[in-house]
C-alpha cells in the first residue's frame, strides 16, 4: 500500500461499510454543547482551529469542536514527503481524535457525508478549506431562511471586506491594486461564491511593506480576534440561536470584485513598469529573469530568481553606469523600472535553493555584474 493511502486510511472515518462509519460516531460521548464542524488546511486555519479549540474548553463554552474536515495529505516541501495538512497535523499535535479528522479528495464524497451527518451537527465553520462545497453538504448543517436567501448551517472566515474580492486569491489581488485598507468578514455560504450575508467584518489597513502571507495571518487572526473579544467567538452565540440570521447584512453584488487565482504567468515580473505595481503583487513565487556578465571573459548566463521581498525605493531615480543595470546599494538590489522608478529586493531564491538575503546572492556573484533581462 502507498503511503498516501495510508495517510489517507489514518486520517479519514473511511470504513469499508457505512455501519463502521455510523459506529465511530456512535462512540462519541453524548454532549449537550452544540456540535461544531471546522473545516480548513494551511497554516493560517491551523490558527483558527487553535483558537475554537481553546474556546471549546472554556467552562462556559456553548460548543464542541465535533469534527475537523481538511485537505488529504499531499507531498510536500523539497523532499517531496507525504504529509499531513497544517490543519491535521495541529489538531493531531493537539490530542484531537483521529478517527474524526476527515480527509475526502471532494467534498461530495458520500461516504464522507454519511460520517458527518452521523455526527449531527448544528454549525460548520471554513477558514481556507480549499474545496468546493455541493448542496448536498451545504444541507447537513441546519438552514433557514433571510429575505431571498436560503441560509445553510455554514459560515466562512472570507479575508476581505466582502463583496470586494470574492475568490481564492483576495490578499493577493488587493496587495496587487495597492489598497491602503482591507479586512476580514465572518459570511453566511451560500451557493454563490462568496456572496452570503455578512455578520460580521473588521477592517485592517495596509502596510507599504507587509507580504502576502504575512497580511493573510494577520486577517485570519482579526477574523477570530478583534480587540479583547473574539470576532467569530464572539458571533457564534447569536449564529447558533439564528438572531445573526436576522441582523447579517446581504452583500451589494453591484459593488462586488473578483480575486480570482493567481496563475503561473502571472508571478512573472516586468520590469516595464513601474516599481509599486511590481512591488504590490507582493504573493511568494513572484519570478525575475536576469542576466549574469562576466568581466573578464564578456560571457552572459540568464538566472531565473524568485524574489521573496522587496519595497519601493525611495530616491527619486537611481544613477545608473549602464542602462538596465542592477546595482547593490546598502544591502539591497536596486533594479532601474519604468518611469524612472527603482525596485530594492531584499531576499531572493534560486531554483532548488534556500531564501538568502539580497547581500549574500551579491556577494555570490564575485564580481560580476547584474542587468535586467528584457
Amino acid at each position: 500500500m502507498n503511503s498516501s493511502l495510508m495517510l489517507r486510511r489514518f486520517f479519514t472515518l473511511n470504513a469499508t461499510s457505512s455501519s463502521s462509519s455510523s459506529c465511530c460516531a456512535s462512540l462519541k460521548p453524548i454532549s449537550k454543547k452544540k456540535q461544531l464542524v471546522f473545516l480548513g488546511s494551511p497554516q493560517v486555519s491551523a490558527a483558527v482551529l487553535d483558537d475554537l479549540l481553546s474556546a471549546s474548553t472554556t467552562p462556559d463554552s456553548i460548543f464542541e469542536v465535533a469534527a475537523i474536515v481538511t485537505q488529504p495529505p499531499s507531498a510536500r516541501n523539497r523532499g517531496r514527503k507525504v504529509m499531513p495538512s497544517p490543519v491535521a497535523q495541529h489538531a493531531l499535535d493537539r490530542g484531537f481524535p483521529s478517527d474524526l479528522i476527515f480527509t475526502p479528495e471532494k467534498a461530495g464524497e458520500e461516504i464522507f457525508l454519511s460520517s458527518l451527518r452521523a455526527l449531527q451537527p448544528e454549525l460548520c465553520i471554513t477558514a481556507a478549506y480549499g474545496n468546493i462545497l455541493p448542496r448536498k453538504f451545504l444541507k447537513i448543517p441546519p438552514m433557514g431562511l433571510l429575505v431571498t436567501f436560503i441560509i445553510w448551517g455554514t459560515v466562512n472566515i472570507h479575508p476581505s471586506l466582502l463583496p470586494l474580492y470574492r475568490g481564492a486569491a483576495p490578499v493577493q489581488r488587493a496587495l496587487q491594486d495597492g489598497v491602503k485598507e482591507t479586512g476580514v468578514s465572518v459570511a453566511f455560504t451560500i451557493r454563490a461564491l462568496d456572496a452570503g450575508p455578512v455578520i460580521a467584518c473588521e477592517r485592517v489597513e495596509v502596510d507599504d511593506q507587509i507580504k502576502a502571507p504575512n497580511l493573510l495571518a494577520l486577517l485570519f487572526s482579526r477574523g477570530m480576534t478583534i480587540g479583547r473579544s473574539k470576532l467569530l467567538i464572539h458571533e457564534l452565540p447569536s449564529i447558533f440561536d439564528g438572531s445573526a440570521k436576522v441582523k447579517a447584512r446581504p452583500q451589494d453584488d453591484s459593488k462586488a470584485s473578483l480575486a480570482p487565482k493567481i496563475t503561473p504567468e502571472e508571478s512573472w515580473l516586468s520590469f516595464d513598469q513601474e516599481a509599486s505595481i511590481l512591488h504590490n503583487k507582493g504573493w511568494p513565487g513572484t519570478r525575475a529573469k536576469v542576466v549574469v556578465i562576466d568581466n573578464k571573459n564578456g560571457e552572459h548566463k540568464v538566472l531565473e530568481l524568485k524574489i521573496i521581498s522587496s519595497r519601493v525605493c525611495g530616491q527619486s531615480s537611481i544613477q545608473l553606469k549602464e542602462a538596465d543595470d542592477i546595482q547593490f546599494i546598502k544591502d539591497t538590489l536596486v533594479v532601474p523600472c519604468s518611469g524612472s522608478t527603482s525596485l530594492e529586493v531584499l531576499e531572493v531564491q534560486l531554483p532548488g535553493k534556500n531564501v538568502i538575503s539580497s547581500a549574500a546572492f551579491w556577494n555570490g556573484l564575485r564580481g560580476q555584474r547584474l542587468k535586467i533581462l528584457r
